[in-house]
């Protein structure tokens, strides 16, 4: 009773520091706890597909028609693609220029070798992959890809059909959208028992391999931080003193609040009610304005979240031994912006989120076991940094309409 009562991130760092512990001294005992990381993994797999579809589904259809949209839709939704491609390119950089995998030593290599991978020899079957000839077979397979392409499309077509059909469906997407996030929200409950049995047997096998485990870890989590100091503090700022013609630290000042409530609760959902009245009141950006990018940024804008994945799946790959391709890592850019654009609100949506992109590039998913440990930490600043990107928008675009704000 005493466990479930305390805080994720706390059952977390407790189910890490037994995982170590019966991984290091349990033995051949540790298959006891080895069977919920692998029931964990499945339960990722299962919400992987109708997650991804209905949330994505859902945020096109909330844009509403093309009417709607107009020119502060095409600005926003230009915003948005521009900074998580900033970000996906500044962690891409960064990963591959310190290799924080690279060093690690787990016996894993051997392994690695049962995945195939594909290697399109030019970049425009990438672009050709994203379009399904049967979307049936698509969900079948689980090509992330072609999914995520018709699930944009549906939604947009959706806004175009007749009234009475497009509330229809609007509704039941919104339902099951709704019925996903609770299921992952039950699946996440169960993090501590999936690092528990995930961790405990990676420890068993690399019993002899510790330090180097550990020292890989410290280097990943800097990569990670690191690449997200740099979209927070440089990025975003030079977009908003350049573009937006605004004070980016006084805006950072004003948005202390929802910026510190992101970072313990890790959900910009959560945090948009402040987040909506510091960027409204305290940075004099319009309710027009806010009313329309901040809860759009909150459903499709994770900058930090799309960051993450990419860092996390080149380490991952870096890890195993597996070298990807330019064309691969151009694959991890694609899946890791659209699949930002799919991830909820919640905490610790990314890590849903990231076997996507390994899939997408046909990693071994059991890679996850070697990032869930800190991923509950990195998904505080993360989401910090997705929040920030959506308060950044809503100065830039508004100063781009004309509107006089106090930054």
């Amino acid at each position: 009773m005493f466990l479930v009562k305390l805080k994720l991130h706390w059952q977390i760092l407790i189910a890490l520091v037994l995982a170590v512990v019966i991984g290091y001294y349990g033995g051949e005992n540790v298959k006891y706890v080895a069977w919920m990381g692998d029931i964990f993994l499945r339960l990722l797999k299962m919400i992987i597909i109708p997650l991804i579809f209905s949330s994505i589904v859902s945020g096109v259809t909330s844009m509403g028609g093309s009417k709607n949209l107009g020119r502060l839709g095409i600005k926003t939704l230009g915003y948005y693609l521009t900074t998580s491609l900033l970000a996906i390119v500044t962690g891409l950089f960064l990963v591959n220029l310190i290799q924080p995998g690279k060093g690690a030593e787990l016996g894993l290599q051997q392994s690695a070798t049962a995945f195939e991978q594909q290697d399109p020899s030019q970049l425009s079957n990438i672009f050709m992959r994203m379009i399904p000839e049967n979307i049936f077979q698509s969900l079948f397979k689980g090509d992330i890809l072609s999914i995520i392409f018709f699930a944009v499309m549906f939604g947009f077509f959706i806004n175009a059909a007749k009234t009475k059909y497009q509330q229809s469906l609007v509704t039941f997407f919104d339902s099951i959208f709704e019925v996903m996030m609770k299921m992952t929200l039950f699946i996440i409950r169960f993090t501590p028992l999936g690092i528990l049995g995930i961790v405990a047997i990676e420890v068993s096998k690399n019993a002899d391999q510790l330090t180097d485990i550990a020292g890989s870890m410290a280097i990943y989590m800097l990569t990670v931080v690191l690449a997200l100091s740099i979209h927070a503090f440089i990025t975003l700022p030079v977009l908003m003193k350049f573009i937006g013609k605004a004070k980016p630290y006084k805006h950072l000042k004003n948005m202390v609040s929802p910026l510190l409530t992101a970072f313990s609760t890790s959900s910009s959902s959560a945090t948009l009610p402040l987040t909506i009245e510091a960027v409204e009141n305290d940075s004099g950006v319009s309710n027009k304005i806010t009313s329309f990018t901040l809860p759009l940024g909150a459903t499709i804008n994770m900058d930090g979240t799309a960051l993450y994945e990419c860092v996390a799946a080149m380490f991952i790959a870096q890890v195993y031994g597996i070298d990807l391709s330019f064309s691969q890592q151009v694959v991890v850019v694609v899946t890791a912006l659209l699949a930002s654009i799919g991830a909820a609100g919640i905490p610790m949506a990314g890590l849903v989120m990231i076997t996507i992109i390994l899939s997408a590039v046909h990693l071994p998913l059991e890679g996850v076991g070697l990032i869930l440990a800190v991923d509950r930490i990195l998904d505080m600043y993360r989401t910090s940094i997705n929040v920030w990107s959506d308060s950044c928008g809503a100065v830039i675009i508004a100063k781009s309409e004309g509107e006089k704000t106090n930054i």
